[in-house]
């Protein structure tokens, strides 16, 4: 029987966001799991729409013997803490002399590819080559990858295979440790590495243009699988987190195969459709703009204009807490002209949400609701001191059931929905991007019965709330995590790669 060792590290790293991921902060999880260590890890991700459970019920199917080790994750945020970091990657090797003292044949991560830590700007790659000390050259270590990871050079030579998502909002999740597994199951009937050819862009994407929900992205990833059917290959393509400020920070493609000369065509193919850059460049809506835009739409439609607060983005790096878009709702009035029907969230403001738990339904409470941060246009706008009606209150449990994370159960704290002239706004304990509709119901907020909603996310949310949407606004409010990768003050980028598409 294969025995095969699993173990996972999630971050996404915006190294000119404000709160840096600490330990607890992987033990939190907020809109991951929180940290897991072993045999708990495999009953919790069975079935579950992470690579890490695509990967285990492959694994079934294989009949491999799986030996779970860590699995942490935490929001996306600043630096990883070099103490995160070394707890987290000590507690995988612990593990790891463990197994190989039972005897190991594989081993199988579960990585998002953008993390950067206090000392280690590659800390994936940081942990790829630990782990290839202990188990030596031979034998075969398989890892997936988030779709916006910025993939090293050290990641692709110490890996026998890296394997990434096709599509964003992540819907693929579980099917990309499911294609891990074939990755390993072909390394292992070959007894040796398949053939890799590369491209790296030389500029860089904003997390906006990457949806494979908008062209050019859709047609691309749709021709990738065709071009992987036609020469046996098995390719991915990383469009980056344009947040992390390391050298190595960009797009990159690539192709397995068995032979040199399919791998090579494979991705000298799918080059030739991501390289020309116009094709990526977006335009933005500044807050104002946004709402102006969303107001005369919602009184030609039905169903619910969305706004996208890309710029606090808290599946980015940003905090959920910053108020120019709360802004522009209220200084247009979007509140009185359709009271109740206005929502806004998710608002990361523990305080305010525990005072509004404890008052409870139909109290009426003074909040100063939100965070002034540093930005890269300056310091965001300034909190909004208001009264607000408690219309309800919930323990922040919720088991999320749109396509993306169908079965994960996120945890946002004490948390309630205030009624602020007319705008409904979702006040959170935990710190998690809006992107399932049951977020807002578990506040009492139906989102089909909305006309406007805005929500502090890029793109995930679109798997569950566009299929309920007349249009889609991506806003520009300030906040940290910049829409356009070129406003940002690089230092480490390689001085060859542009900033902008």
């Amino acid at each position: 029987m294969t025995r095969v060792f699993i173990a996972g590290f999630q971050h996404e790293t915006n190294t000119f966001a404000p709160s840096l991921a600490d330990w607890p902060a992987f033990n939190r999880g907020d809109a991951f799991p929180a940290y897991i260590r072993g045999q708990a890890m495999q009953s919790q991700f069975t079935g579950v729409n992470i690579p890490a459970g695509g990967f285990i019920d492959a694994a079934k199917r294989h009949g491999w013997q799986l030996w779970p080790s860590v699995w942490a994750g935490a929001s996306p945020s600043s630096y990883v803490t070099r103490d995160a970091f070394e707890r987290i990657v000590a507690d995988i090797l612990q593990d790891l002399k463990q197994a190989l003292s039972q005897g190991l044949d594989a081993v199988y991560l579960d990585l998002h590819g953008a993390a950067v830590a206090e000392h280690a700007d590659d800390a994936e790659g940081e942990l790829l080559a630990r782990v290839r000390v202990l188990i030596g050259d031979n034998m075969p270590l398989v890892a997936s990858l988030d779709l916006h990871a910025n993939v090293t050079r050290r990641m692709l030579a110490t890996a026998d295979a890296l394997v990434a998502y096709r599509t964003y909002p992540h819907i693929d999740m579980a099917e990309t440790g499911e294609r891990a597994a074939a990755l390993l199951q072909r390394r292992l009937r070959l007894g040796r590495r398949q053939a890799l050819t590369v491209h790296r862009l030389p500029y860089l994407i904003s997390l906006n243009a990457q949806s494979t929900w908008l062209q050019p992205a859709k047609d691309l990833y749709a021709v990738m699988a065709e071009i992987d059917t036609a020469h046996a290959s098995v390719s991915s393509f990383c469009m980056g987190f344009a947040a992390a400020d390391f050298e190595e920070c960009a797009p990159v493609l690539w192709s397995y195969a068995e032979q040199p000369q399919q791998a090579q065509t494979a991705a000298e193919a799918l080059h030739q459709l991501a390289a020309p850059p116009a094709q990526w460049r977006m335009a933005f809506l500044d807050a104002h703009e946004a709402v102006t835009q969303a107001l005369a739409l919602a009184a030609q439609h039905e169903r619910p204009v969305l706004i996208a607060d890309t710029q606090d983005n808290p599946g980015a790096g940003g905090d959920s807490n910053t108020t120019g878009m709360l802004r522009a709702l209220l200084q247009q009035g979007a509140g009185k002209r359709y009271p109740g029907a206005v929502a806004l969230g998710l608002m990361y403001h523990p305080e305010v949400a525990a005072t509004a738990f404890a008052a409870g339904v139909g109290a009426v409470i003074d909040v100063v609701l939100g965070v002034s941060v540093p930005t890269h246009e300056g310091m965001s706008d300034a909190p909004v001191a208001a009264r607000a009606r408690v219309l309800a209150v919930s323990d922040g449990r919720c088991i999320l059931k749109g396509s993306m994370m169908r079965g994960m159960t996120s945890q946002l704290g004490a948390s309630a929905c205030l009624e602020i002239d007319g705008v409904l706004v979702a006040v959170v304990s935990g710190k998690a991007q809006l992107l399932d509709r049951e977020m807002l119901r578990i506040l009492g907020i139906t989102p089909e019965a909305m006309k406007i909603i805005v929500l502090k996310s890029s793109n995930h949310f679109r798997a569950d709330f566009e299929p309920i949407a007349s249009k889609v606004l991506v806003a520009k409010a300030k906040g940290p995590m910049a829409a356009d990768p070129g406003d940002l003050p690089w230092r480490k980028l390689n001085p060859m790669t542009r900033t902008r598409a």
